[in-house]
């Protein structure tokens, strides 16, 4: 793991060059914090994540972050607390390239409730039922539909070629 970089410091306790300064008391800056997120989502090493996450000092802006605040909402879809998965996604405007993952998080821990819920595994029109029941919140969709796997907007150009 890297070491805190004190040695880059200015006097102020701001790195050099413009880039973000130190988080006090933890010797990391936010994008340091967010790479090391990144690094333990895509390494799948889910509870580390989950233990990097709770070290982590009481900063707003820290924990406002957005690598910060996907990596809190896959803990919490892997250790089954929907309800904080539900929060944290309905909570905040993510960017366009997280979406597709966390709508699949959205949709699996909807369709993990329902499945408890009847005691069975969904098929086709159930899982169909919960998508319609509970849709994505629009801070983690376009507000496009998607019909067979195509966005309105795609299908209307391909009938129209």
């Amino acid at each position: 793991m890297l070491g805190p970089p004190h040695h880059f410091q200015t006097g102020d306790g701001t790195p050099p060059g413009g880039l973000s300064p130190l988080l006090p008391s933890f010797g990391f800056t936010q994008e340091q914090v967010a790479c090391v997120c990144e690094v333990l989502q895509q390494s799948g090493n889910i509870e580390r994540l989950g233990r990097f996450l709770w070290s982590l000092p009481a900063c707003e802006k820290l924990h406002k972050h957005e690598s910060v605040l996907k990596a809190k909402a896959i803990v919490a879809f892997h250790r089954g607390n929907f309800k904080e998965l539900y929060r944290i996604l309905e909570s905040h405007q993510f960017s366009p390239h997280n979406h597709p993952k966390l709508q699949a998080l959205w949709l699996k821990a909807h369709y993990v409730e329902a499945e408890k819920l009847r005691g069975r595994p969904l098929g086709a029109v159930g899982k169909y039922r919960v998508r319609r029941k509970f849709p994505l919140p629009r801070t983690i969709w376009d507000g496009e539909e998607t019909s067979y796997c195509f966005k309105e907007k795609s299908r209307s150009v391909l009938r129209d070629w």
